[in-house]
């Protein structure tokens, strides 16, 4: 199965792990979950539509990484799949 990962879980970071499935499934954690959790799912699943990607699944461990921030770790992650063989 194809995964790739981007990301540290520092402060203001996100890691983020995508790998193949059936469908999509997108799974967060964050220190400000009850906050922003809309706002996340928004950016993963907008990046996930400009990618043409529908049958992945997500995992971000978020430490309040900023929107900008957590498209970049999911684009260097679904590459980093990508280029997995």
């Amino acid at each position: 199965m194809k995964r790739g990962t981007a990301g540290t879980l520092e402060s203001n970071d996100a890691m983020i792990m995508v790998k193949e499935s059936d469908g999509l499934k997108i799974t967060i954690t964050s220190i400000v979950y009850d906050f922003f959790h809309e706002q996340i799912e928004n950016v993963i699943r907008e990046t996930l539509k400009e990618e043409g990607l529908t049958n992945v699944e997500v995992i971000c461990n978020d430490k309040g990484a900023l929107d900008y921030t957590i498209k970049a770790r999911l684009l260097t992650a679904i590459s980093r799949m990508e280029e997995e063989k």
